[in-house]
């Protein structure tokens, strides 16, 4: 959903003005500030344009995440901006991050470069994740792609997979709550169709 805050932040970080943004959407410079005021709804039609405008469709990819292959600590060097920016099809929450998958332990459901949109901060408590799938990062480390259920005691979980043995009796630093998946093969045609020259006059 497109709100004002998320315009809002759009132009904070992109550094872009409110005039080259009315130039996108095709309206009048004062439409904007309207926008901005609360007196003017945004239409359906300025949606794509403002979103794309103001890249409030790029979701950092601030990792990969196991699915049967093992993430650990000291696996990737990550730089503080990530390993690049996922295109999605829609505007997206700035407490959420994205994933890149690695590994086939969860196929059928996920395959090895789908990405997985969660949220930064975890927002419930341990118990309320039993039974549900879940981005997860151990005490230890290593991250994972799995479903969370219930351990021995409340301080540890079992996480199971559709194709791989359980990991028993681990103990959790981070639960990182779903927020929406990407397969593979839509990631890549939203890429191409990112990467297409655009046409003069638009």
């Amino acid at each position: 959903m497109l709100d004002v805050a998320m315009i809002e932040r759009g132009l904070e970080k992109t550094g872009k003005s409110k005039g080259g943004l009315a130039a996108a959407m095709g309206v009048r410079p004062g439409a904007v500030s309207e926008i901005l005021g609360g007196e003017r709804l945004v239409k359906a039609s300025e949606i794509l344009p403002i979103m794309e405008y103001l890249e409030l469709n790029l979701a950092p990819v601030m990792g990969r995440v196991g699915a049967g292959a093992v993430i650990e600590p000291d696996f990737e060097q990550v730089p503080p901006e990530g390993l690049g920016e996922v295109v999605l099809p829609f505007p997206i929450m700035e407490e959420t991050v994205a994933f890149e998958i690695v590994g086939d332990s969860m196929l059928p459901k996920y395959e090895s470069g789908d990405v997985i949109v969660v949220y930064k901060d975890q927002r419930y408590p341990l118990s309320s994740f039993y039974g549900e799938e879940a981005v997860v990062r151990l005490k230890t480390g290593e991250r994972y792609l799995k479903t969370i259920e219930r351990g021995k005691s409340p301080s540890v979980v079992n996480l199971t997979s559709f194709n791989a043995k359980p990991i028993v009796g681990v103990k959790l630093e981070w639960v990182g709550e779903i927020c929406l998946s990407m397969p593979k093969g839509q990631l890549e045609r939203l890429r191409a169709k990112s990467a297409r020259p655009r046409k003069k006059g638009r």
